[in-house]
């Protein structure tokens, strides 16, 4: 039910700022399909649905040791052949296994079973600590809430992040979270990590962030030594200050791309890159296509 509940809250109605999608659950037997909760959900499609799909998430279910009927496999297989993107949220990744979509690929799942998906399915490359993995037309996520990163990254992917952003701050979460950022920590957060001044620094950054905001004044903000600071605020984020910095940075400039009309060097400042150069080798390296391809795809000012 979390993971029915995680993709119709971001892809279901968000109001008139944001556009609608055909959202539709499909099952290979339409009718009551029995959940974990012990409610079960009406499901009035089957599999020629996805025959029309632009994006077919396989979601989680407590059979996913058991292949799936060979008639979901023939339709994911052929959703993906015709062109669509094929996701699969925790471990609907067993059923993208199944039908061979991972072969060859990087994919990940739940921490819990990603060594039961590698040992299974030996031609896919696990990542067990990934939040997920994008591999072009086949997109894997991590389990439970990491849903919601699959489907912001969707979001912001094809759509751009504007939109994403929309979403996420109708349903009160981060816009962005890279692939790569931990699933889990390794520690407990300890409870000062939740204290005021790690909140009042990080909001401090994002207010100021056309500054330089080098690790050794956020530490200094927080009135801890640069060593502690970064320590403190891996143990509490799963990242490290200077990749959530270049994650939020990137984000501003995305959103900045899409809405304004703004020279790509006055972006760069207001983001806190030096100059546009930099704006846009980091984006090639994360984003994969320079500032103004990323605006003319996305763009939507006047």
């Amino acid at each position: 039910m979390l993971a029915v509940g995680i993709v119709s809250e971001v892809f279901g109605p968000h109001g008139e700022a944001v556009p609608g999608f055909d959202f539709v659950l499909c099952a290979d037997r339409p009718g009551a399909v029995p959940t974990d909760l012990g409610v079960p959900l009406a499901i009035a499609h089957g599999l020629d649905r996805l025959a029309r799909a632009d994006l077919v998430i396989a979601l989680p279910g407590a059979g996913f040791r058991t292949p799936p009927p060979p008639a979901v496999l023939d339709a994911l297989s052929a959703a993906h052949e015709r062109g669509a993107l094929v996701a699969a949220h925790c471990v609907g990744a067993f059923a993208l296994a199944a039908a061979g979509l991972l072969d060859g690929r990087r994919a990940t799942t739940h921490w819990r079973f990603a060594d039961l998906l590698a040992r299974r399915h030996p031609d896919v490359s696990v990542e067990p600590d990934a939040l997920y993995v994008d591999e072009g037309r086949v997109i894997t996520g991590a389990g439970a809430a990491a849903g919601f990163d699959l489907c912001l990254h969707l979001l912001r992917r094809e759509h751009g992040a504007a939109l994403a952003n929309a979403v996420a701050r109708d349903v009160v979460l981060p816009s962005h979270r890279d692939g790569g950022q931990a699933q889990y920590l390794a520690a407990p957060v300890p409870e000062d990590c939740r204290d005021e001044r790690l909140a009042d620094v990080l909001a401090w950054a994002r207010a100021h962030l056309h500054e330089p905001l080098p690790v050794a004044e956020l530490a200094r903000r927080a009135m801890m030594s640069k060593r502690s600071f970064a320590r403190r605020f891996t143990a509490a984020t799963g990242t490290t200050p200077h990749a959530w910095l270049r994650s939020l940075r990137l984000s501003g400039a995305e959103e900045l791309l899409e809405t304004t009309d703004l020279p790509v060097e006055e972006i760069a400042r207001r983001v806190g890159y030096g100059s546009a150069a930099v704006l846009r080798e980091q984006f090639v390296r994360r984003r994969g296509v320079p500032p103004r391809s990323y605006r003319r795809s996305f763009g939507s000012t006047p």
